[in-house]
């Protein structure tokens, strides 16, 4: 139970910090918007080091380098994606992406699930589908330009999420600081190499910053779930992110919710009470 509430924690964490990181992009270069965020994502981390210690073991240096890698992708594509929209489709195929990796190399790892699991899982990946049920309406149909950063950014994620469950239990926060320390390098390399087409748009600093702040406390709340529960359900719980992401575009931007997604959103609610059984 204490995992699938930090896995709820961390998948609404993640919604939100999509959607401001999502608007962020819509301002300014995609690069401009991560350039904050990345840094705000890290000195959150930073601040975490005393109250919840770190170990740098090699283990920990290699996982969360390799998470850093994968973060950075995630991202740039992840942004990219939310600002060419529409939020409400994009965001979940990404979602379903990102939970079938992990799902799978928690399962391969020898994790079990109960009979209670077994309905739930499944049937947690098919609201991640019914919430991305946004036709109805040609403005709610992504594109194919938008479509492979969506998938992409999935990938990535999914990543990200394995090496760090990977790290040593012990390390603390260390593969998330490692992680950060690393992704902030290769997005301050990319925007140096970049630089020429940011174009004259300022970034929205709030929003960037709110979305790298946001990011980190779900990487946190991910990490101790993993740590404290099996892969396979954390991930997949942490995938209905979207939900999160879609009531507020919703909210919001004004952005059509349709039937589908309502009953994905009822789909989720029911998946994770079977989980929360297991």
């Amino acid at each position: 139970m204490i995992a699938l509430l930090l896995a709820l924690g961390s998948s609404l964490a993640y919604g939100c910090a999509d959607f401001l990181g999502g608007l962020g992009a819509r301002k300014a270069h995609v690069l401009r918007t991560v350039l904050i965020a990345a840094p705000a994502s890290l000195t959150v981390e930073l601040l975490l080091w005393p109250a919840l210690g770190a170990s740098f073991a090699p283990a920990t240096l290699g996982w969360g380098a390799a998470s850093g890698v994968a973060s950075a992708a995630a991202f740039a594509l992840l942004y990219r994606t939310l600002a060419l929209g529409p939020m409400n489709v994009l965001s979940p195929v990404t979602a379903l992406v990102s939970a079938m990796l992990p799902v799978g190399v928690g399962l391969l790892q020898g994790e079990h699930l109960g009979p209670a699991g077994l309905i739930g899982l499944p049937l947690a990946l098919v609201a991640v589908v019914l919430v991305s049920a946004g036709h109805g309406a040609k403005t709610a149909r992504p594109s194919r330009t938008a479509l492979l950063p969506a998938f992409g950014a999935g990938a990535a994620i999914a990543l990200q999420l394995v090496f760090l469950h990977q790290a040593p239990a012990d390390s603390g926060v260390g593969p998330l600081i490692v992680g950060r320390a690393v992704s902030c390098a290769v997005v301050l390399a990319a925007a140096a190499l970049l630089r020429r087409r940011f174009g004259p748009q300022r970034p929205a600093y709030a929003m960037s910053a709110g979305a790298g702040v946001l990011d980190s406390v779900a990487n946190l709340l991910f990490l101790l779930a993993a740590r404290s529960g099996d892969l396979a359900v954390v991930a997949v719980v942490t995938a209905l992110y979207p939900a999160g992401t879609v009531l507020l575009a919703r909210g919001v931007l004004a952005e059509r919710i349709h039937r589908g997604q309502l009953v994905g959103l009822g789909t989720a609610a029911a998946a994770v009470s079977l989980l929360a059984l297991t």
